[in-house]
C-alpha cells in the first residue's frame, strides 16, 4: 500500500511538472513572439519616418529649383504634381505639395495690435456663407484669437462660454497654430470642420493670398456678389493648366475698383508657405506625415511644423 501511494504521488508530481513546463514554455514563446512583432513594428515606423523625411527634403529641393526658375507659383508647375506611389525597401511612398497661401489665413482675422481686421472678418463670413455655414463663426474665432477677454457683440465667445464646456477650458487668446483648433469653438463640431478645413490655413498674420492657386470659393469671398470663380471648379482648373489664373489684373477687373482697393495689398502671385503630405507604407505599417514648410526669398525651405496622422 505504501509503494502504491508513493507511485501515485510520483505520477501526480510528474503531471504537475509537465503542466508547469508547458505553461512556462507557452508563455515564453508568446512573449517572444509579441516582442518580435513589437520590434518589427518599431523598426517599420522608424523606417517609414526616415522615408517621409527624405520625401520632405525632396519636396524642399523641388521648391528651391522652382524659386530659381520663376517669380510666381501656379498649379501648372512641377511642385503641384502629386507624387504617385513609388517603391521603397519593404513598401511604398507617395505624397503631394500644397500651396497653403491658396487658402484663407485664419490669423489674418486679428491684426498684430490685437484688434480685429474688418476686411478679413467680412471675407471669412462670405466664405462661410458660400459653404452653407453660419457666419457667426467668424466673430467667435476673432474672440478665440484676440488678446482681450471682452465678448464681441453679438456672436462672440470668451471665457464665459468655454468654462461651461465639459471639460471646462478658456479661450486661447493667441494666434491659431492648427486649423483643428476650430473644433474647440463651442458646438462647431467635426462636420463643419470637414467642410471648412480645405479652404483655411493657420499662417503668420499678414500672409497674403496667392491668386494663382486659391480655390474658387476663396476667390469669390474677396468681395460681395462675386461668383465667377467658384461656380465651375473644373473650368477654373482648365484655365490654370498653362499658368496663373486669375492674375492680379484679372482679379482687379472682376472685383471692381472699390472692392479691389480694399484687398489689393492682400493678394500676390507667389508663395512662401507650403504643406507636404507624405504617405508611407512599410509592410502592414502606414504613416502619414504633414510638414509645413516656409520658403525664404533665397529659395531654401525649412520645416516649421510637423504632425502625424492629422494636419
Amino acid at each position: 500500500m505504501s509503494r502504491a501511494r508513493q507511485r501515485g504521488v510520483a505520477v501526480i508530481t510528474a503531471v504537475l511538472l509537465v503542466a508547469m513546463a508547458t505553461v512556462l514554455a507557452t508563455r515564453i514563446g508568446t512573449r517572444s513572439a509579441v516582442d518580435l512583432r513589437r520590434a518589427a513594428n518599431l523598426m517599420a515606423q522608424e523606417q517609414g519616418f526616415q522615408v517621409a523625411l527624405g520625401a520632405e527634403a525632396w519636396a524642399a529641393e523641388i521648391l528651391r529649383q522652382d524659386a530659381e526658375s520663376n517669380q510666381e507659383d501656379t498649379l501648372a508647375e512641377t511642385w503641384a504634381t502629386p507624387l504617385p506611389p513609388l517603391p521603397v525597401d519593404g513598401g511604398s511612398v507617395e505624397g503631394q505639395v500644397e500651396d497653403m497661401q491658396g487658402r484663407f489665413n485664419l490669423n489674418n482675422l486679428v491684426k498684430p495690435d490685437g484688434t480685429q481686421d474688418t476686411v478679413a472678418v467680412e471675407q471669412l463670413q462670405r466664405l462661410l456663407e458660400r459653404l452653407q455655414l453660419e457666419t457667426k463663426w467668424a466673430q467667435v474665432l476673432v474672440d478665440w484669437i484676440d488678446p482681450d477677454t471682452i465678448r464681441s457683440y453679438p456672436d462672440g465667445a470668451e471665457d464665459g462660454e468655454y468654462l461651461l464646456q465639459q471639460p471646462a477650458y478658456r479661450a486661447a487668446n493667441t494666434y491659431v497654430t492648427s486649423t483643428s483648433e476650430l473644433m474647440a469653438l463651442p458646438e462647431f463640431g467635426v462636420d463643419r470642420y470637414r467642410r471648412l478645413a480645405p479652404y483655411v490655413a493657420a499662417l503668420p498674420t499678414g500672409t497674403k493670398l496667392n491668386a494663382c492657386t486659391a480655390s474658387g470659393f476663396v476667390l469669390d469671398s474677396l468681395a460681395p456678389d462675386v461668383t465667377e470663380f467658384g461656380t465651375d471648379p473644373q473650368q477654373l482648373l482648365r484655365n490654370r493648366e498653362k499658368g496663373c489664373f486669375p492674375t492680379v489684373l484679372d482679379l482687379a477687373a472682376a472685383l471692381g475698383d472699390t472692392q479691389w482697393q480694399a484687398v489689393k495689398d492682400r493678394i500676390e502671385q507667389k508663395t512662401s508657405w507650403f504643406r507636404v503630405t507624405t504617405r508611407v507604407a512599410i509592410g502592414p505599417t502606414q504613416l502619414t506625415l504633414y510638414s509645413l514648410l516656409e520658403r525664404n526669398p533665397g529659395g531654401a525651405s525649412r520645416p516649421v511644423l510637423r504632425s502625424f496622422g492629422t494636419d
